[in-house]
C-alpha cells in the first residue's frame, strides 16, 4: 500500500455503507473511529445481530439522508473527549481514501451538533499514513454531488433490509418469503395483521404489536385473507402513512378484493373481462340475466375465493333459482357470460414490478369449470401471446400493484380477464414453472429500497 499523507481534515468513502463520499477530522487521540448517525437501531437473530442507521452526509443539512446497515462486531464504552461515557455498537467497514481502501472499525454515536460526520481515530490510521496538524485535505478532493445524481444508485451495495410479511398463515408462500429473505441477508418478521393496533396522529403515526411499537421496516409485504381485508388494509394505510415502501397499496389491494370495484376499475381502463351485470336486489331477474346474455351463466358471491361461492347456471331456469337462493341469503352477487371456449381453463399470469415473470395454465379438475388449485385443479406451465401479456401488466398497472396474480380466459374475441389477485399464492405457479418467484419479488424490493439521489435546491 503506498504511502498517504492526511491534513487534520480528509475527504473518505465508506463505500459498504453507501456513503461514497464524507469530511472526515483526523483524530490522533481517539482510537476507534466514530461516525455521527441517528435513528440506531439492533435488528436480526440474537446469534449474528445487525444496527441500522441514517446518515446525514452533507454537515449541517438534513436534506440528504442515507440508511446504512452493518453487522455488529462489538458494543463498547466508549469515553469522548469532553469526559462523557457512552456504550456504543460498533461495526467493521471499508475505508477509500485517493484509491485505495483497508478495514476500519466504527463506532456509532448520535451527535448531530457535531460539524464532522466522521472522526478517523488511531486504528483507522495506518503505519504508512503521516500527519500533518496544521494542513487541511492533502489527499484528492470529492463532493457531496454524488448524493444529487443516480450515481449513487447505481453505487449503493445491496444492504440488510427488515421486511414485514403480514400474514396469519404458516403457509408455503409465508415460509418462501422468509426463507429466501434470509438467505439473502435480510431479518424477515411475519407479523399477524389482526394483532396490530395504531396510534393515529399527524406527528408520529405508528403501528404497535402485541403491546410495542413496530420499529421502522424497509419494506412491508401485504398477505392478507380476504375475511379480514378492511382492517388488513388499514393497517397498510398506517404503513404508508409512516413513509414503508409496501409491494402492493392499501387502495390497490381494497379496489382488487371486491369484485364489482374490480370490474368498474377494468372497464374504465377498457381491459377486456367477461360481460357482467351485478344489482343489490333487482326485482326482475330475467332483466339482470338479460343483461349478460344467454344461459349457461356463472354466478359469482362478491367475496368469494378460492373458488368458492361460484356457480355456474347451465339454464336459464338454474340461473333464476341461484339468483333467488343468493338473495335470500341477503348476499351480494354477480352475474357474469360463460366463456364456453376456455373450456374449464384460465391462465393465472404472475406480474412483479410491471413483468410477467411467469404464466401457469390452470385445468379444472374433471367435471368441474373452476380451475383453482385448491379445489383439485392442475398446472402446467404455459406460453403466453403478447396480447394476453399486454392484458396481464395493464390489469396489474389499473390497481397499482407490484405483485399481482391476473387471472386471464382464452375468449374468441381474446383475452378476458377474470381476477386480479393482490395476495397470490407462489405455491402452484413456481411449482409448475420452476421459478423462483420469490427471488424476483426480492429484486424489485430490494431495488426499490435503494437510496434515492436527492435534487439539488434550485437558488
Amino acid at each position: 500500500m503506498d504511502s498517504l499523507h492526511f491534513g487534520w481534515e480528509e475527504w473518505i468513502g465508506l463505500p459498504e455503507l453507501g456513503l461514497p463520499a464524507l469530511k472526515a477530522k483526523i483524530d490522533t487521540g481517539a482510537r476507534t473511529s466514530a461516525l455521527h448517525a441517528h435513528d440506531i437501531e439492533v435488528f436480526g437473530p440474537a446469534a449474528k445481530p445487525k444496527v441500522r442507521f441514517n446518515v446525514y452526509p452533507v454537515a449541517g443539512q438534513t436534506q440528504v439522508q442515507m440508511t446504512c446497515s452493518a453487522e455488529i462486531k462489538d458494543r463498547r464504552e466508549i469515553t469522548s473527549s469532553n469526559g462523557e461515557s457512552e456504550l456504543r455498537y460498533v461495526i467493521e467497514t471499508t475505508l477509500e481514501v485517493a484509491g485505495q481502501s483497508w478495514p476500519i472499525e466504527v463506532t456509532l454515536t448520535d451527535r448531530s451538533g457535531m460539524t464532522s460526520r466522521m472522526l478517523l481515530g488511531r486504528q483507522a490510521l495506518q503505519d504508512h499514513i503521516s500527519i500533518t496538524a496544521t494542513e487541511k485535505r492533502l489527499q484528492p478532493d470529492l463532493s457531496y454531488d454524488v448524493y444529487h445524481s443516480a450515481a449513487v444508485r447505481r453505487a449503493a451495495p445491496q444492504r440488510a433490509l427488515r421486511i414485514a410479511v403480514l400474514s396469519r398463515e404458516d403457509n408455503y408462500s409465508t415460509r418462501r418469503l422468509v426463507e429466501i429473505g434470509e438467505a439473502r441477508g435480510h431479518t424477515v418478521e411475519v407479523i399477524d395483521t389482526t394483532r396490530c393496533y395504531m396510534a393515529i396522529n399527524t406527528m408520529a403515526p405508528e403501528v404497535h404489536y402485541d403491546g410495542k411499537r413496530l420499529p421502522r421496516y424497509d419494506a412491508v409485504v401485504p398477505r392478507i385473507g380476504a375475511s379480514i381485508t378492511p382492517y388488513g388494509t388499514a393497517v397498510i394505510r398506517q404503513f404508508e402513512t409512516i413513509g414503508t415502501y409496501c409491494v402492493n397499496g392499501s387502495a390497490g389491494i381494497t379496489a382488487s378484493r371486491d369484485k364489482l370495484h374490480a370490474h368498474q376499475v377494468l372497464a374504465s381502463k377498457r381491459i377486456g373481462m367477461p360481460t357482467t351485470a351485478f344489482a343489490a336486489s333487482p326485482k326482475d331477474t330475467g332483466n339482470l340475466i338479460g343483461l349478460v346474455g344467454t344461459a349457461p351463466l356463472i354466478v359469482k358471491l362478491l367475496e368469494s375465493t378460492q373458488g368458492k361461492g361460484v356457480v355456474l347456471a347451465e339454464t336459464k331456469k338454474a340461473a333464476e333459482s341461484v339468483i333467488d337462493a343468493f338473495r335470500g341469503l341477503r348476499a351480494n352477487f354477480l352475474v357474469q357470460q360463460f366463456v364456453k371456449e376456455s373450456a374449464g381453463e384460465d391462465i393465472r399470469c404472475l406480474v412483479i414490478d410491471g413483468k410477467v415473470v411467469a404464466a401457469m395454465k390452470r385445468t379444472g379438475a374433471d367435471g368441474d369449470f373452476r380451475s383453482n388449485l385448491h379445489r383439485g385443479g392442475s398446472a402446467k406451465t404455459v406460453r403466453i401471446t403478447k396480447d394476453e401479456r399486454d392484458t396481464a401488466l395493464r390489469a396489474a398497472r389499473a390497481f397499482g400493484l407490484g405483485k399481482a396474480g391476473v387471472d386471464l380466459l382464452r375468449s374468441d374475441s381474446g383475452p378476458k380477464v377474470l381476477e386480479v389477485n393482490s395476495s397470490p399464492g407462489f405455491e402452484g405457479i413456481e411449482k409448475a414453472t420452476g421459478k423462483d418467484i420469490v427471488g424476483m419479488l426480492y429484486d424489485m424490493i430490494e431495488a426499490r429500497v435503494k437510496p434515492q439521489p436527492v435534487r439539488k435546491r434550485k437558488g
